[in-house]
């Protein structure tokens, strides 16, 4: 299920060319290359359009709303300098400050939230919000009683943590739906046994959405200290979008991998190029290299068509 990705190869379709670069404005390379890999996200562009926006107050506060502009303006055939401006002051209006150094995913899913809070076509906002919900239930089960307590719940983005050694996002997957002992200061409240008994945890899942996002979680916490682990992923599936960071926990830099018609390219801010399926490979990383944070692939029908490739060091 997770090894193949069937891509609509449709993104651009009115363009002469693949893909338009974003100038660095105080440090914006994470929102750049998040709007990179939501422009090659037709489904949201698609789904904005219908959003009929005319008379809202405020509307340099509104994130949905340039979002839906700064879209359609990459999308457009008269370039434009820095068609993302507005869209960083807006955010920075919402407290995404300019300036500052951001984490990919948690901006990615604060602007999720904003389209939530936002838009007021509830029904559509919901709609943006299905193409990457992805359903959950945690079963509880009591090891004295064996009674289980379930409980749903949905992720935007599946995080999977990255191991020090050898890592396969299979292997990453299996790690987080592994069942867990709840033992000692961590027993939980048996509704039956009605006091905490040890207990096992384990998540499933309920349904998969369009667009599966996976946060290869690569930074760790030591007595204080923030580091980055660059080990190797080693998968089998089809990607048509890679954010990638650079340099450390501390000081980095975001750039974007997106396929585009068949065409994989390098969007580095302003400097875009075609780019290699060898190169997308790559993404695993040296000291200081270029890592995959931020998957994206998307479910779809056989008619559209699939590629089946490796991503590994």
């Amino acid at each position: 299920m997770f090894s193949r990705f069937y891509p609509r190869l449709s993104i651009f379709r009115d363009c002469s060319v693949g893909m338009r670069g974003l100038p660095n404005y105080h440090l914006s390379c994470c929102v750049n290359t998040l709007l990179q890999t939501l422009s090659a996200t037709w489904e949201v562009a698609a789904l904005l359009e219908k959003w009929e926006a005319a008379g809202l107050r405020g509307d340099d506060r509104n994130v949905p709303l340039q979002l839906k502009r700064v879209l359609a303006d990459m999308r457009g055939t008269q370039p434009q300098h820095a068609p993302h401006r507005d869209f960083l002051h807006c955010l920075h209006r919402n407290c995404i400050r300019l300036s500052t150094q951001h984490d990919a995913n948690e901006v990615f899913l604060f602007i999720l939230s904003f389209i939530q809070q936002q838009i007021d076509d509830k029904p559509l906002a919901l709609e943006i919000q299905n193409l990457y919900k992805i359903s959950m239930e945690t079963q509880l089960q009591c090891l004295e009683c064996n009674n289980i307590q379930s409980k749903g719940s949905y992720l935007l983005s599946l995080p999977l943590h990255i191991k020090e050694d050898h890592n396969s996002l299979e292997g990453c997957m299996a790690s987080f739906f592994q069942h867990q002992e709840l033992s000692g200061i961590n027993c939980c409240f048996c509704q039956c046994c009605e006091t905490k008994r040890p207990s096992r945890q384990g998540v499933r899942l309920r349904s998969l959405p369009r667009i599966l996002c996976m946060q290869l979680k690569r930074f760790r916490n030591t007595l204080g200290s923030t580091r980055k682990l660059d080990c190797r992923d080693n998968c089998s599936y089809t990607l048509y979008a890679v954010v990638v960071h650079s340099g450390t926990a501390m000081c980095g830099h975001y750039t974007a991998y997106v396929c585009v018609k068949e065409r994989w390219y390098h969007a580095d801010d302003s400097h875009v190029q075609l780019a290699s399926w060898e190169e997308v490979q790559t993404t695993f990383g040296e000291r200081y290299g270029r890592t995959a944070y931020i998957l994206m692939y998307r479910r779809g029908s056989r008619e559209e068509g699939h590629r089946r490739s490796d991503l590994s060091g």
